[in-house]
């Protein structure tokens, strides 16, 4: 057998086993998607609070309890309808691009993958709900970066190995945000929508095209 020989089987058994032990459907496209339903999310959260009445020129506090109960209101409806939606995306993205491949999008990888991501989004989800209820407003936005980029950085073990820098990113980028609780708007703009477009397009012009 000649060396080409050997090496195009030696590529060949290596993308076999990375195809049994990676979930590799994952769409870049979705990623695109999700940043930009997110950044559509932080325009619609900033004209909200632009819009309501607050005590005085100089100062953020609302009118009344009312004016916060429907900022709040519309900051929660928001965040839920982005969820969703980005979720639904990549879903429905990464089934396309699974059965392209022929390849199926629900397998040992991709339980194990969805079982590493949602322990840290679990665990930071109960915390924001204590910050909630503590009325730690400040420290929300952060946790959000920090237990996300947790959930990339554990789940890249299972799926392409960018996922674990955009981990390392949203993390240091929430830790950062921990150091300007008053731009919290800013910071969940730029780690669920700016860096989701890049990593989205990079992901896309590498594997989908």
């Amino acid at each position: 057998m000649e060396e080409k020989d050997i090496h195009d089987e030696l590529a060949s058994i290596r993308s076999m086993m990375e195809r049994s032990s990676k979930f590799i459907s994952l769409s870049g496209l979705s990623g695109i998607l999700a940043g930009v339903y997110a950044l559509i999310g932080a325009v619609i959260v900033y004209l909200a609070i632009q819009g309501a009445p607050v005590a005085n020129s100089n100062s953020s506090i609302f009118e009344s309890l009312s004016d916060l109960i429907a900022v709040f209101y519309t900051v929660f409806i928001t965040a839920i309808v982005v969820l969703i939606a980005s979720i639904a995306t990549g879903v429905i993205l990464s089934h396309r691009k699974a059965k392209r491949k022929g390849q199926s999008i629900w397998g040992k990888t991709s339980k194990a993958l969805l079982i590493h991501m949602l322990i840290p989004l679990l665990t930071g989800g109960l915390l924001i709900v204590l910050f909630l209820y503590q009325g730690n407003l400040g420290f929300i936005v952060p946790a959000m970066l920090i237990f996300y980029g947790l959930a990339l950085f554990s789940a890249a073990n299972f799926t392409y190995s960018e996922v674990r820098f955009l981990g390392v990113l949203e993390i240091t980028l929430g830790l950062i945000a921990a150091c300007f609780p008053n731009y919290g708007l800013l910071f969940w703009a730029l780690g669920f929508g700016v860096l989701h477009v890049i990593y989205g397009s990079m992901m896309y012009l590498k594997y989908d095209r």
